[in-house]
């Protein structure tokens, strides 16, 4: 048998070829999907220098597949959502005041209704809680309320503490008869749905199911890190919670990440945004089930939600094939539509340009801005990236504050006391273009105002950055911020 030895040459040209197709294809498959520009120069560059590398990690992470089939499921679904909005949410809900409100208001609702087409409902009635304890046992009181349905969805469900009390409560509402389904996310929850909870909860009668399935066989058909990252509960047709906190107790949960404990909010809603809630709810469960929608409505007597109180609220659900860029777009208009202050609260912040210029913008024509993050959060790169922003948004004005009493989770933006925004999504890329979020959109002092109370709550507990001091921070640091603020579009 004759070997053919390759030579230095051919090996290179081989190997120059090779790199040409990669880059070209991945080139190619990014100038089709025609992300932000920012977000397609960061691939083309990790593709130039890392071709192997940067092509398969491209292709696991680089596009929002959410694979043929569940993106046809979430198309159905629009349609759903009509029928359910036509349901839950009929004409006396939708029959909003808007001379109550400020001009921008109406701008923000006809946003939400064009780009996600949920529209805003009036009459809802709600209580900002605060503390971990007050929340577990208060889901926990009105599972033991439930008299026909519970439904809930949570990112991360932990084992331990005061969520062992939902657990409780969950088995005792089922055992009694109330129907109880419960969505969990299939990473942020696997250690928990692979302890012992599920089981228990399944016995007693409750349907428990992951959402967003993982592993290697999703990988070719959908990114394995598009996750759900709502946290709703809706209680019969009287009571909804929704939030920042996952089904967590602080006391048993990440101790060993030493960034504190994790300090939330949650909102418990009664009244018309219970509806809203529910579909969403309603909608994430039947794309991980057969169940069909019209049962459901029923079974929990969400076919009509009654008002209650005077709050308008606007829920907006959002993610991949869902609703494209009508958060971002939502979050643009309610920071354009600041008079007078505009105040933020996020646990990671790794902005998209149009919300720095929005931020930027705020602060330049007048308005007092106010950022407030953790200290300590647990990612190291998202830790380093966020701080990448704080010079340039420092030197127009804007106050940041550093929050030193835990990880500051809550999610928040009150402008002028008037309008707010309310729910699961950070600042960050992540949660604009990948996760499964929702988000309350509050007009009005009544229902914005308590929130605003909440941020001055924190403002208490921080240290507001110094500009000279915060330049003389180390020169490895700088650079290490800058260079993980390149990579932000990718973290």
């Amino acid at each position: 048998m004759n070997w053919y030895i390759l030579t230095a040459l051919e090996v290179s040209v081989i190997l120059t070829t090779v790199h040409v197709l990669v880059v070209g294809g991945i080139a190619f498959r990014v100038v089709m999907q025609k992300p932000a520009i920012g977000v397609a120069l960061s691939w083309l560059v990790t593709v130039a220098v890392f071709p192997a590398f940067g092509a398969v990690l491209y292709l696991l992470v680089g596009e929002r597949r959410v694979g043929q089939r569940r993106a046809m499921r979430i198309a159905e679904r629009r349609a759903d959502n009509v029928w359910l909005a036509t349901m839950g949410i009929h004409g006396r809900l939708r029959e909003v005041d808007w001379s109550r409100h400020r001009r921008e208001a109406r701008a923000m609702h006809e946003v939400g209704m064009r780009l996600v087409g949920v529209p805003t409902v009036s009459g809802s009635t709600g209580e900002l809680v605060s503390t971990a304890e007050e929340i577990l046992r208060g889901i926990a009181a009105d599972v033991d309320g439930a008299t026909c349905s519970v439904l809930m969805e949570f990112y991360i469900w932990h084992a331990g503490g005061l969520a062992d009390v939902v657990v409780a409560a969950l088995e005792r509402a089922a055992r009694r008869g109330v129907a109880c389904r419960v969505l969990v996310d299939a990473i942020g929850s696997r250690p928990w749905l692979k302890g012992d909870q599920p089981r228990r909860l399944r016995a007693a009668g409750v349907q428990v199911r992951a959402a967003f399935p993982a592993g290697l066989w999703h990988t070719l058909f959908a990114r394995n890190d598009l996750r759900l990252h709502r946290k709703i509960v809706v209680i019969d047709d009287r009571i909804a919670w929704t939030g920042s906190m996952n089904l967590v107790d602080p006391c048993h949960f990440k101790q060993e990440a030493n960034v504190g404990q994790w300090i939330d909010a949650m909102a418990r809603i009664e009244g018309a945004a219970i509806a809203p809630l529910a579909m969403t709810v309603i909608g994430d469960w039947t794309l991980e089930s057969d169940e069909a929608i019209e049962p459901i409505v029923q079974q929990a007597g969400l076919d009509v939600v009654e008002q209650q109180g005077n709050g308008d609220v606007q829920v907006i659900p959002s993610g991949p094939a869902e609703s494209d860029d009508g958060l971002l777009q939502m979050l643009l208009t309610l920071i354009h539509s600041a008079h007078e202050e505009l105040v933020l609260t996020t646990p990671y912040f790794i902005p998209d340009e149009s919300l720095m210029r929005a931020l930027r913008g705020a602060a330049a024509r007048g308005v007092e801005v106010h950022l407030i993050v953790p200290q300590k959060v647990d990612s190291i790169l998202a830790h380093y990236a966020s701080r990448s922003y704080f010079e340039e948004l420092m030197h127009v004005g804007v106050r940041v504050h550093l929050y030193h009493g835990g990880l500051l989770h809550t999610k928040s933006i009150t402008v002028d006391r008037r309008l707010a925004m309310f729910g699961t999504v950070n600042l960050d890329m992540r949660s604009l273009w990948l996760n499964y979020e929702v988000s309350l959109f509050l007009y009005g002092e009544s229902v914005a105002g308590p929130l605003r109370a909440l941020q001055y709550k924190y403002m208490l507990e921080c240290h507001v950055l110094d500009m000279a001091v915060w330049q003389r921070r180390p020169l490895w640091n700088k650079m290490l911020e800058n260079v993980l603020r390149l990579a932000s579009p990718l973290l």
